[in-house]
């Protein structure tokens, strides 16, 4: 594909500093007659500490990923198969905060992108500049059977290279009405190759982990095993059940990376490929390369030139090294230190397990190596507050991976559909519904444990989230 790379979009510095001008104090004192209030810290400035490759690459290895980097942030065009229907024309456009691979930035390109090379579509009322960059998905068909599938924002319909086609976006406002539209943001690929890596038996061996700890909380969390599937019309074809854990994604719907860009490729871009063959809008009208868009190319003189799209993509997410923590948020590495066996004594750490350690592998920098994620890679029935109605794979409408938390101390917006980039905020949003009336989130117990911190001990806990 054409290397005609995204500008990133590096705002980060001044709107961190706006985030930090939040809190100045991270001990309980009286100013004024206030009461010290524990506060999110904001988005962490300085070095991004991410984006690089992992250390211990091969000179071949190396080569890979510089690759992938550059299909990964380069922009498609019609003629390379670009929709007829996509949400974006990169992936570094959605994941590129703090750096490439990461998550939604600080401005949404989805918003100038509308418009791009002559687009005529207009921006959903769910979109703007300094949101997060999303996707919408359909809860319910009009008939009132499960969709739950990914409806595309924008169209080709004017666009460069896009002659004779004309499509209609989705009635966004009407379903918006019927509260039938859920979103979904971007998850960071940093450190996806040593997550890749995590044995089956170590997830298992965790979940089993500290059992009467977990049931006194109410916690409980499964794996969704491989149960792969694309839904249309309501009808869900099933492939791929070898019933080994799925990780990736929001609701761990997907198993590997090279799974994980097929499917991104086809659904966020539009770009069918040697997984996803089949072209999401097949309007003859629409249809400008041929079909798959991006397959390998067999006439191809070296290993690089015979790299597919997907491939490359997910040789670059492989390959990306993990966040670095920092020590310099407010209140130090002393308020870090006890935030972190907060984290722990709260129970936090039970669902957002700090670390696991990679299998063999063939790629020794992937090899026996530690994963610092903070996740257990399960899900977790959340309860109704977070509750999108949707199922993949086999997690249910309640259901949602425990969000690796490496990283954490510079992203932007939280949750799933993005809904809030307040830190506080986002851990109430863990807590919903009763045991009385049978649909309580397994979280519950541990956001109270967190309630009933010192505003001091919430601060530290805090900092130390925003270290990661």
């Amino acid at each position: 594909m054409k290397s005609k790379f995204l500008v990133p979009l590096s705002l980060a510095g001044s709107v961190a500093a706006l985030f930090f001008s939040q809190i100045d104090l991270v001990s309980s004192q009286q100013f004024g007659g206030t009461q010290f209030r524990a506060t999110d810290p904001g988005v962490r400035g300085g070095d991004a500490g991410a984006g690089a490759q992992i250390t211990g690459l091969s000179t071949n290895q190396q080569a890979f990923f510089a690759s992938g980097l550059a299909d990964f942030n380069s922009a498609e065009e019609v003629d390379e198969g670009l929709g007829p229907r996509m949400n974006l024309d990169g992936c570094g456009g959605c994941h590129l905060q703090p750096a490439v691979g990461g998550t939604s930035p600080f401005v949404n390109p989805q918003v100038a992108f509308a418009n791009k090379d002559g687009g005529t579509d207009t921006v959903p009322s769910f979109i703007s500049a300094n949101g997060p960059v999303r996707e919408a998905r359909f809860v319910k068909n009009p008939d009132g059977t499960p969709d739950g599938g990914v409806h595309a924002l924008f169209t080709i319909t004017g666009r460069t290279g896009a002659t004779g086609c004309t499509l209609a976006q989705p009635n966004f406002a009407t379903q918006l009405q019927n509260n039938n539209v859920i979103f979904r943001i971007p998850t960071p690929t940093f450190g996806t190759g040593l997550m890749e890596m995590i044995p089956d038996t170590a997830i298992a061996a965790n979940q089993s982990a500290n059992a009467t700890q977990k049931q006194n909380l109410g916690i409980k969390g499964r794996p969704n095993f491989q149960v792969q599937g694309r839904t249309i019309s309501g009808q869900t074809n099933k492939n791929g059940n070898d019933g080994t854990i799925a990780r990736f994604g929001w609701k761990a719907q997907n198993k590997s990376m090279l799974l994980f860009s097929g499917e991104a490729y086809n659904v966020e871009m539009g770009i069918s490929n040697d997984i996803f063959q089949t072209e999401r809008e097949e309007n003859a009208a629409c249809q400008f390369a041929s079909v798959p868009n991006n397959v390998q190319n067999m006439d191809a003189v070296t290993s690089l030139e015979a790299t597919t799209g997907i491939q490359n993509f997910s040789n670059f997410m492989r390959f990306l090294a993990p966040p670095t923590p920092s020590t310099t948020v407010p209140g130090g590495a002393t308020s870090i230190s006890n935030g972190r066996q907060l984290f722990s004594s709260t129970g936090c750490a039970l669902c957002h397990t700090p670390s696991f350690t990679t299998s063999d592998s063939a790629v020794a920098a992937l090899s026996k190596k530690p994963v610092n994620l903070f996740s257990d890679l399960l899900v977790h029935d959340m309860g109704p507050g977070l509750a999108d109605g949707v199922s993949q794979g086999q997690a249910g409408p309640t259901e949602f991976r425990s969000a690796p938390l490496w990283g954490l101390g510079q992203r932007i917006f939280f949750l799933h559909d993005g809904r809030t980039s307040d830190l506080v905020r986002a851990i109430h949003e863990h807590r919903s519904g009763s045991t009385t009336q049978n649909n309580a989130s397994e979280a519950n117990g541990v956001i109270n444990n967190f309630d009933n911190l010192g505003e001091n001990q919430k601060q530290d806990l805090l900092n130390f989230l925003r270290s990661l």
